[in-house]
């Protein structure tokens, strides 16, 4: 994390685009937040669009603006979030869903700066530095032919990575006692913290949603705890937690057994019987652990 943000501090001084890459949920929004912020440009907007969220038909229309008569619906002229974003930064989230035809449109802007509201043949220029993020491989979409390989090249110019929370040690305490602190004052709750079983559950916890993931849990927490303090109980980790540790019991006792089973048919010279009776056991239940074994890899 540290090296990402010198990276970033780096990067925010020029115009360069960046592409930020990472699972969803990593907080990728905030982090071209924290570029524009960090950039010369942080007097001017930012302005975020969100790509799937918004069908396809409309977002050329989103992004480029359009005509009064540009399509049924289009009643008056509306300016879209390039001509919105002037002198600030574009950030475009999950680039990776943007259909082909938009992707033409937003090549054309990435190679001159300059746009075309839909239903328009008038070029506004427009001062705007981009910033993306996608959870997609696209290097394999450029593969495939869904996304052109052309705007690839155009939109990597820097490309940061943010980690998961479960490749950041103790982030997610950090991360939790920053929600709790925000909850506890929107909500005007009484809490004290965590105890220590809830700060075990959540280091011990893989967190696959990530940032996302700990304040939901944290936001529940705040609002449903009954005592001064949150529990794992509160934040429900206590039963996901305990499921995972039987997980990891059961995983240990199938390795150790593998490795006494292949002590046992080595002596024996890959002898199934005789192994058996060195183990104490009978063939078929040799037989069975070695398909628990087997299935477990």
């Amino acid at each position: 994390m540290r090296a990402l943000m010198q990276d970033m501090s780096r990067v925010a001084q020029t115009d360069a685009t960046v592409l930020l890459s990472g699972e969803s949920g990593t907080g990728k929004e905030l982090f071209a937040e924290a570029l524009h912020h960090l950039s010369q440009r942080n007097q001017g907007p930012f302005v975020t669009i969100n790509c799937p969220a918004i069908p396809d038909l409309l977002l050329e229309s989103e992004l480029f603006g359009h005509e009064k008569g540009a399509y049924t619906g289009a009643t008056q002229r509306a300016t879209g979030k390039f001509e919105y974003a002037n002198g600030g930064t574009l950030f475009l989230d999950e680039i990776g869903d943007v259909p082909p035809s938009t992707q033409v449109k937003l090549l054309r802007f990435m190679e001159t700066h300059v746009i075309e509201r839909v239903g328009s043949h008038q070029k506004i220029p427009v001062d705007v530095r981009v910033v993306c993020a996608t959870h997609r491989n696209l290097d394999a979409m450029v593969a495939e032919g869904t996304f052109r390989e052309d705007l690839y090249y155009r939109i990597n110019q820097i490309v940061l990575r943010v980690p998961p929370v479960r490749e950041r040690a103790d982030d997610a305490m950090f991360l939790a006692d920053h929600f709790f602190a925000r909850y506890v004052e929107e909500f005007q709750r009484p809490l004290r913290g965590f105890t220590g079983e809830a700060l075990l559950a959540m280091k011990e916890y893989p967190w696959r949603g990530n940032v996302r993931e700990i304040g939901n849990r944290v936001k529940r927490a705040v609002i449903m705890a009954r005592g001064t303090k949150i529990t794992a109980a509160d934040l429900g980790l206590a039963q996901e937690t305990e499921a995972r540790s039987e997980l990891d019991l059961r995983k240990a006792r199938l390795e150790a057994g593998a490795e006494v089973i292949r002590k046992a048919l080595s002596e024996a010279g890959s002898n199934v019987s005789q192994a058996a009776k060195l183990l104490g056991i009978s063939r078929p239940t040799l037989y069975s652990i070695m398909r628990q074994v087997k299935a477990a890899e």
